[in-house]
């Protein structure tokens, strides 16, 4: 017996030791192995900056925001939820992960994306390279789960524990796949409540993971997004908040695409009352998150880990309720639908940080590499690391001017029986038969942040090959599309960008911009035109 007993101890120590040189040799890729940061992103689903989303995260603000830094300049890749989620998960726009939509067909979860795009996540990345614990609890992609394409048995490389949402989110009634098994939820909001339950695992996680190895964890909340269940103890909050009246509320959008000129303006009475109602319900939610965030900081800090810690705070998309007559959606070209919110504290960044330097979602990836150490030029990946701006050591004059934002619009093939006169082609009609999408809304837009410039200019996929351009500086709520007025010097140079950017790969998509100052030629004589025109339009 004691003989067995030390054949058993002497296995369990040559094991450990193998297990710890492969670790060592496995973090070649990721430099030195000792303290290396842990990492969360919480991923919320359909939050805006644009309306104030962030005003009921009252402690999200506190723990993270005003202990780290806010950017100011974050945008999606594209506004809809599978598309952005694969661009975060790869680090690529969407012409380069092939995920166009949020259905099956579309390459939302496909066996496609599975084989061609999961293996190559900077999540699979930090597990098979770097030896992180991975953990994900939420919402992963719209289709997850889908009989066609493994079913909830499929659990993607690269996560050490997996808790996902089969499809799209709900807050009760739901089906979660706990490494690869079905667990079914109903409705009882102590044992079921979805937001609950992922910081209830979140937590379990943070208690019972190795103490010796760092972790990287994503939390994927289902609120926003319809449809707006609230935590008991928080239904009647909000009661007399309405959706912001900003100045582009309720107006007709004269001179943009045919699909925002076809909103009735103005909305009918029954149309804000449901906005109105969406909107408050929204942040309903959104304490439920708070909360979560909450639980996570607080748990990290009694575990001595919060020092070692970044936490990333953000979204899939914006939204909007009631911008140039659209009741309630996203998929639009405009600030409230691609800014987002993008909060992060961590080792080594100061408090109370505040960015204007224009970040995207194909960045996270990168960055999350970065700080565990890995070479992201050793990935594919279109976007950069932002680590740099947030330790302070980079400036705008030597950080990207632009971004690319890629949607492909969506159509029925037949009339909506609600909607009989609209005829085929559109989708998402409602209320009041007021369409959110159509075949040709798809477009591309060469969104630019530089101190000379900040514009956005968008070409549409249509008969009209329709142009949308604005001046966000002096036109904040993008009133007045500038397409016909702009100098034809300034097209012609956007328009030879967004081609280079929408068949860019890997490095080539962050080569200098239009109005990057280390772009020679003709950057200078753009600004001045730009600036010109900007004057005499104010």
């Amino acid at each position: 017996m004691e003989f067995n007993r030390f054949c058993l101890r002497s296995f369990l120590s040559c094991l450990l030791i193998c297990v710890t040189l492969w670790s060592e040799q496995s973090y070649g890729l990721f430099g030195q192995a000792n303290r290396r940061p842990n990492i969360v992103l919480i991923l919320t689903d359909d939050l805006d900056i644009a309306m104030g989303g962030l005003n009921p995260l009252t402690k999200t603000k506190k723990l993270i925001g005003d202990t780290g830094i806010t950017f100011t300049n974050a945008f999606v890749a594209s506004p809809l939820c599978c598309p952005s989620r694969a661009s975060i998960l790869t680090g690529k726009y969407p012409h380069n992960h092939h995920v166009i939509n949020n259905t099956l067909e579309g390459n939302c979860s496909s066996l496609a994306w599975q084989k061609s795009q999961e293996p190559q996540t900077f999540p699979a990345l930090l597990k098979s390279f770097g030896g992180y614990q991975t953990f994900f609890a939420g919402k992963y992609l719209n289709q997850y789960g889908h009989s066609d394409a493994g079913g909830l048995e499929h659990v993607p490389p690269g996560w050490s524990y997996w808790v996902a949402m089969e499809k799209n989110s709900k807050y009760y009634n739901y089906t979660l796949s706990v490494n690869g098994k079905a667990q079914k939820h109903g409705a009882d909001y102590s044992r079921d409540y979805l937001t609950d339950v992922l910081a209830n695992r979140s937590l379990d996680f943070l208690q019972y993971k190795s103490s010796y190895q760092p972790f990287f964890m994503m939390v994927s909340t289902p609120a926003p997004h319809s449809p707006w269940t609230a935590a008991p103890q928080y239904q009647d909050r909000f009661n007399d908040t309405k959706a912001p009246r900003d100045p582009n509320f309720n107006v007709h959008g004269k001179d943009k695409h045919w699909l925002i000129r076809q909103a009735k303006t103005p909305m009918s009475n029954s149309s804000v009352q449901f906005l109105d109602d969406a909107f408050r319900k929204r942040w309903r939610t959104l304490l439920s998150v708070d909360d979560l965030v909450e639980k996570i900081v607080k748990k990290l800090e009694v575990r001595g880990e919060l020092e070692n810690t970044y936490i990333f705070f953000t979204s899939d998309n914006g939204y909007h309720t009631g911008q140039f007559s659209l009741p309630l959606d996203k998929r639009q070209l405009y600030e409230f639908d691609i800014r987002v919110p993008l909060l992060v504290r961590g080792p080594n960044i100061k408090p109370n940080q505040t960015s204007q330097m224009p970040v995207a979602n194909v960045d996270l990836g990168p960055t999350i590499l970065d700080i565990a150490g890995y070479n992201v030029n050793k990935t594919q990946m279109d976007g950069m690391s932002f680590l740099p701006i947030m330790q302070g050591k980079v400036n705008s004059s030597s950080w990207r001017t632009d971004i690319l934002v890629e949607y492909e619009g969506e159509g029925r093939n037949v009339s909506d029986p609600a909607c009989p006169l609209l005829g085929p082609g559109v989708s998402e009609c409602f209320p009041d038969c007021v369409c959110e999408d159509s075949y040709n809304n798809t477009y591309a837009c060469v969104r630019t942040v530089a101190p000379s410039a900040n514009l956005q200019y968008c070409e549409f996929d249509d008969n009209e090959v329709f142009v949308e351009v604005y001046n966000v500086t002096a036109d904040p709520y993008q009133l007045n599309n500038i397409a016909k007025t702009i100098e034809q010097e300034v097209l012609e140079k956007m328009n030879h960008r967004l081609m280079m950017l929408q068949s860019c790969s890997g490095q080539t998509c962050r080569t200098p911009g239009v109005y990057d100052r280390r772009f020679a030629r003709g950057s200078e004589t753009c600004a001045v035109v730009f600036s010109q025109r900007q004057k005499m339009s104010v």
